[in-house]
């Protein structure tokens, strides 16, 4: 992983937020949220909470009187989630390293994690920190991105950036959130950290935009992809944005457009 792939600043977190949220999070975010609330925790942590889209459905789903500690590396990232949540003195915001918590052990009865332990430097030690803090009974529930070919319009644009730049395309999503998919490598990640009662699905969902320029600005501008562009020429960040639209226009037409996304689920006991 490029030390660039953990770098969300600037624009990128609104843009995450506004376009790559609705387009491709939403609808796992709602599957962590029933399966944190069948665990009916009443104190629960969640690491790499980004911008907040698991946090507010699981705050959603989840009744008075719990307590709900939302963390994340990046603190641009947090401070949009802070400011999209509604007051709610059940969450407390901290910026906080996966692989270094800043918690008790056995503290918390759920642990949770959205599209986050792609970005783990080790996630060995980062899952260790998971098992410390939480109880005996607790379950931690994560998800990662399969293979980008299963997913489609991601998969379209790092296609569309190989031909736009093939000296050295940006390869940010292939590397990073798509690189992390191997359920035997999850597993044994997991054990190795101490985890044994462990079960991991394949969810595939739909993924839906209203325009190709939408896709476009999400992916190239919303994400890490932004300053690989921007690394080869940053006076050409529109304009590639502008020619993968084009080229997803091309495929799927001017209009509305939806494509299969898929993620692998876990959910892990000590």
């Amino acid at each position: 992983m490029s030390d660039t792939d953990k770098v969300f600043a600037g624009s990128i977190p609104k843009i995450y937020d506004e376009y790559l949220v609705p387009m491709i999070f939403s609808v796992y975010a709602e599957d962590i949220a029933r399966r944190v609330a069948a665990r009916a925790p009443a104190v629960l942590l969640e690491i790499a909470a980004g911008t907040g889209a698991v946090t507010r459905a699981v705050a959603a789903a989840l009744p008075r009187g719990i307590r709900y500690v939302a963390t994340d590396l990046n603190e641009p990232m947090l401070a949009v989630a802070a400011q999209r949540q509604a007051d709610d003195d059940r969450i407390s915001w901290r910026q906080a390293d996966a692989m270094a918590l800043p918690f008790g052990d056995v503290e918390f009865d759920v642990v949770c994690c959205q599209f986050g332990a792609m970005f783990f430097p080790d996630r060995v030690k980062a899952y260790g920190e998971v098992k410390r803090v939480l109880k005996p009974e607790g379950t931690f529930v994560f998800n990662v991105w399969d293979r980008i070919e299963d997913n489609v319009l991601t998969h379209e644009v790092t296609i569309a950036l190989e031909r736009l730049f093939p000296d050295d395309p940006p390869r940010f999503m292939v590397r990073t959130p798509h690189g992390y998919y191997d359920k035997s490598v999850i597993r044994t990640d997991l054990e190795r950290a101490g985890f044994r009662d462990i079960s991991i699905e394949t969810r595939p969902e739909i993924s839906r935009a209203p325009s190709p320029e939408y896709v476009a600005r999400a992916l190239c501008q919303g994400t890490p992809l932004r300053s690989e562009i921007e690394a080869r020429d940053a006076s050409k960040l529109q304009a590639t944005t502008d020619s993968v639209a084009e080229t997803i226009r091309t495929r799927y037409g001017s209009g509305a457009l939806e494509g299969k996304i898929q993620a692998v689920v876990i959910e892990a006991r000590p």
